[in-house]
């Protein structure tokens, strides 16, 4: 395909995109505005405040202001860059979020490269050998761990490789008992858990989806005629049948790339992951609104920009789509 047709193809999506950022934005305020709790008598707290705190804090943050005034500042702010400012800690939430995103990246991004390595080899394997043993195993787990909750499984795994085994950490990404910057091996045994109770979902999905796709590649005629001119089975599998299975796989993969980041939230808080995910579970519970609409942007564009990337590189892998 030639560039002139991606990039137009791109420039579409992302007119596309635009709008739907700000129709989400829109609604996520005025969702949390229609949360019940005053963000100001949240931070006076349950201490004696002089009469007119409350009212001085809600004009000072401007919460006093009619709901579309509040709306059109946010919207405002947001154009320039600008998330506001955090009640409850003080300081820019882009600041916040910017300290943030580092632990909420490395565990996504483990979890998401664990899941679609293994998934997509889990995926090839059952297909290979559709009805037999191996592949009702792969169709059973791939089921449960899509069934299964991740906040309840990252406490059984806290329970039984923390708890009664002792073999890795139960909490957050470092240890808290020496002053030495933590090493490679410390960083790894803190995230492992924690990966593998973000990942075994997606895990299970990219295999269902790999499995599915490969036996409709496998069953093609160009298969046929790869087996009939003597490739080996390995060339037939990778080099035909996934190459042509990829264009399913990579979009379920970059469908779920922007779900991670939001599923991430439970289980920071689970394990007491340092990142964003831990960082909105504390910003609800202390009604702090603006950082808890600067996460939820950040989860809705980021959940936007992965499918525009995965539109793009389903286009390049399969034209066509071209009129799409």
């Amino acid at each position: 395909m030639r560039l002139l047709d991606i990039t137009g193809f791109t420039l579409r999506r992302v007119l596309l995109a635009l709008p739907m950022i700000l129709a989400v934005a829109v609604v996520n305020f005025l969702l949390i505005r229609a949360a019940p709790g005053d963000p100001a008598q949240v931070l006076v707290g349950d201490y004696p405040a002089p009469p007119g705190t409350v009212e001085q804090i809600r004009h000072d943050y401007g919460l006093d202001q009619p709901l579309a005034v509040q709306l059109g500042r946010y919207l405002g702010q947001v154009a320039q860059g600008n998330l506001g400012y955090s009640f409850a800690n003080r300081q820019p939430v882009t600041t916040l979020i910017v300290n943030r995103l580092g632990p909420t990246a490395l565990l996504t991004v483990t979890a998401l490269g664990f899941a679609s390595a293994l998934g997509i080899g889990l995926g090839i394997l059952s297909a290979c050998r559709q009805g037999s043993r191996l592949d009702a195993a792969v169709q059973v787990v791939s089921l449960a761990g899509y069934s299964v909750p991740e906040f309840w499984l990252g406490q059984m795994l806290i329970l039984v490789f923390a708890v009664w085994l002792g073999w890795l950490p139960a909490q957050g990404s470092a240890s808290l008992r020496s002053d030495l910057p933590p090493g490679l091996l410390e960083r790894f045994s803190h995230l492992l858990l924690p990966a593998l109770a973000l990942s075994v979902r997606y895990l299970a999905l990219i295999a269902r989806i790999t499995r599915a796709a490969m036996i409709q590649s496998l069953s093609a005629d160009y298969v046929l005629a790869a087996r009939l001119r003597g490739a080996s089975e390995t060339r037939v599998v990778l080099s035909h049948a996934l190459r042509n299975a990829a264009a399913p796989i990579i979009t379920i993969i970059g469908t779920n790339a922007g779900f991670v980041l939001a599923g991430s939230a439970l289980i920071e808080t689970v394990f007491g992951w340092p990142g964003i995910g831990r960082l909105l579970f504390t910003s609800i519970s202390q009604r702090d609104t603006p950082v808890m609409l600067g996460i939820l942007l950040l989860v809705s564009v980021s959940v936007v920009v992965a499918n525009l990337v995965t539109d793009v590189l389903h286009q390049m892998l399969d034209p066509r789509v071209r009129g799409a």
